[in-house]
């Protein structure tokens, strides 16, 4: 009777994304509509496509139930980290810079913005190659923890759970793109926040309540330490801050989250996106390690099996109607954080590697390889995530570990830099390029080599605090862009002074005009107001100045 209530409940919202992507197919039509939703996607449907395409079920199942029984209830730090660093920050620091600056060099994806920002179309390339080989095997651990989850709920083979979700997501973003995209994220953000905070209530109760939980896990040690698992910062602050810092402020670099500010409707729609999408990221990510805390209290070895962990809790906990729940919360997660990163891969592809060869590539065929390359990327990922349960193999584990920090660790400080800094240098974005890589596949090597490495080098410092995790590896190697790109910036001569001077002419208009309107204020004069300079709202006037009095 239970799998009846599942499979009517999973039939209804399934119906219901593939509604919502024939809706939205005529304005995917043109790759611009298809890619961006015609750059005119407003604030709460940017922040909720932000926030679905943050956290997947690899959130929710995997690093809630791995991370938490690592730290404790301190693992809420990370969704607070993920709130303030991946998404306050992310938005104040970003997003305004990132759709002026894309929308003055037309560029729809951050390899072409590198291409185009350092005149450089090999950097482009690179950038696309770099995409490709690490977007696969993140877009495949999608997959992982839903296994564990519809096993126990329906009790049926882990790859038809995966075909099936693999199916969904391909049909709604073939036919509406973007759009569809963008919509289905706010239904599925809404059933995600919804979801989250009746399942934490939930399982609390089944312990007699917050504080009677707290006392039992407080009972529990970690190694001499009494009570650490209900400690401020847990039996591990080192590693603590090391995810906070990889899960927080690697989205920063990261191509499918920052394409979500290409897309934004207009500048003034920034903070409205960037305060729903704080809210959303502290109640998702906040309440799925909050969870994940408790699993002590539920698992007594997990034995490296942390998938499992969440679901044991759900399933000792939650009634069947809660359980129906946590199964859409869960298919919602992935599908929104998958429908992402395949429209992002399959346009960098065609958008930036085949286009790149190819100039005169007709835009008919343009968005035939896109849609081409979104049923690829879909069908790839699922296979390699039925591979990786089926053998067991652990290079595709591993690559699952590092792709994040390689991706993060090879764009996000040229990326920053270039938005803020003329003098940012194509040499710097070159060497953070490779220097992510490298690092990256070196952790990748090491850890596949861990069991035949001499003990003087698995008992040294750099082992232990960097190599020994991938998540060390992918904080350090983001933390180290920081560096090489100012430094090497420093070294080189700044070139294109006349097109990186009307690149940044909005910017240094907009602190113009705010030290005008101040400097009125404090003399207490009236800022003067006539058409084409600085109205009251400086923001206002560089909202038209920077379209050009387009929208």
């Amino acid at each position: 009777m239970d799998a009846v209530l599942y499979v009517g409940v999973l039939l209804v919202y399934f119906a219901a994304m593939i509604f919502i992507g024939v809706k939205n197919r005529k304005g995917a039509n043109s790759v611009q509509g298809y890619v961006l939703g015609g750059r005119t996607v407003g604030p709460w449907l940017s922040a909720f496509a932000y926030g679905t395409s943050y956290f997947s079920a690899v959130i929710f199942i995997g690093y809630a139930g791995q991370f938490g029984w690592n730290f404790g209830i301190a693992a809420t730090w990370i969704g607070i980290g993920n709130a303030v660093l991946g998404s306050l920050l992310a938005w104040a620091v970003l997003g305004r810079r990132t759709r002026v600056m894309t929308q003055q060099l037309d560029s729809a994806t951050m390899p072409d913005y590198f291409g185009k920002r350092f005149g450089d179309e090999k950097l482009k390339i690179a950038a696309s190659v770099i995409i490709f080989i690490f977007l696969i095997p993140y877009t495949a651990s999608l997959y992982k923890g839903l296994g564990s989850l519809f096993t126990m709920a329906f009790d049926i083979p882990y790859w038809v759970c995966i075909l099936i979700m693999a199916a969904v997501t391909a049909a709604y973003v073939l036919i509406g793109g973007y759009m569809a995209t963008v919509w289905n994220d706010f239904i599925q953000g809404i059933i995600m926040l919804f979801g989250i905070v009746v399942v934490v209530a939930a399982v609390l109760m089944s312990k007699g309540g917050l504080t009677e939980a707290i006392g039992q896990l407080s009972a529990i040690p970690a190694g001499e330490m009494q009570g650490a698992y209900v400690s401020f910062f847990g039996p591990d602050l080192y590693g603590l801050i090391m995810v906070v810092i990889l899960t927080g402020l690697g989205t920063w670099g990261l191509p499918q989250m920052v394409q979500k500010f290409y897309a934004v409707k207009s500048e003034s729609s920034i903070k409205t996106g960037m305060i729903v999408s704080t809210v959303f990221a502290l109640v998702v990510a906040g309440g799925c390690y909050f969870l994940g805390g408790f699993g002590r209290l539920f698992v007594e070895d997990a034995s490296g099996n942390f998938d499992a962990i969440v679901p044991a809790m759900l399933s000792e906990s939650l009634p069947a109607v809660l359980i129906a729940l946590v199964l859409v919360l869960v298919v919602s997660a992935s599908m929104s954080t998958l429908s992402s990163l395949v429209m992002s891969s399959s346009s960098t592809l065609t958008l930036d590697l085949i286009k790149g060869i190819k100039k005169d590539l007709h835009p008919k065929s343009q968005m035939f390889l896109i849609r081409l390359f979104v049923a690829l990327f879909i069908a790839v990922s699922a296979v390699i995530a039925i591979v990786y349960d089926r053998y067991g193999l652990s290079f595709i584990a591993q690559m699952m570990g590092v792709s994040w920090g390689a991706l993060a660790g090879a764009f996000l400080a040229p990326y920053l830099f270039s938005l803020y800094w003329k003098r940012t240098s194509r040499a710097a974005c070159w060497a953070c390029f490779f220097f992510g890589v490298a690092a990256s596949l070196a952790a990748l090597v090491v850890s596949l080599c861990a069991s035949s490495l001499p003990p003087s080098f698995t008992e040294s410092f750099l082992y232990r605090y960097v190599f020994s995790s991938s998540v060390y590896v992918g904080a350090w190697t983001m933390l180290a862009g920081f560096i090489i790109v100012p430094v090497l910036s420093l070294f080189g001569k700044r070139k294109d002074k006349e097109r990186l001077d009307a690149l940044f002419k909005p910017f240094e208009e907009l602190n113009e005009a705010v030290e005008e309107a101040a400097g009125g204020y404090l003399r207490k004069e009236p800022a003067p107001y006539t058409i084409g300079e600085p109205s009251e709202d400086p923001a206002l006037f560089l909202e038209g100045s920077s379209r050009g009095g387009k929208e």
